[in-house]
């Protein structure tokens, strides 16, 4: 993973407190300094996911949390749900 960390230029490191969650897109918003916002999809979160990118420039943040203080039953889905094969 510490090479994963070196390749990644990560703008800041956010709690996932501080951030903004939209109950209908079941995502997460933050402030970004270009004006627009980092966004990390909760199911992304709950798969152990910790990086938000805003989507109008090439920041990146991490995302500061525990997956079992999630929403919607933290990690209780993931480890005890089952897998659902997903195509875009």
């Amino acid at each position: 993973m510490a090479d994963d960390d070196e390749q990644l230029s990560i703008y800041d490191e956010v709690e996932i407190e501080d951030m903004t969650f939209d109950e209908a897109l079941q995502t997460y918003h933050y402030p970004c300094p270009c004006g627009d916002k980092f966004e990390i999809a909760l199911c992304d979160l709950q798969d152990g996911a910790d990086i938000a990118v805003c989507p109008s420039c090439s920041l990146m943040i991490r995302v500061i949390f525990e997956v079992e203080d999630l929403p919607g039953g933290g990690g209780k889905g993931v480890e005890g749900g089952k897998a659902v094969a997903v195509s875009a």
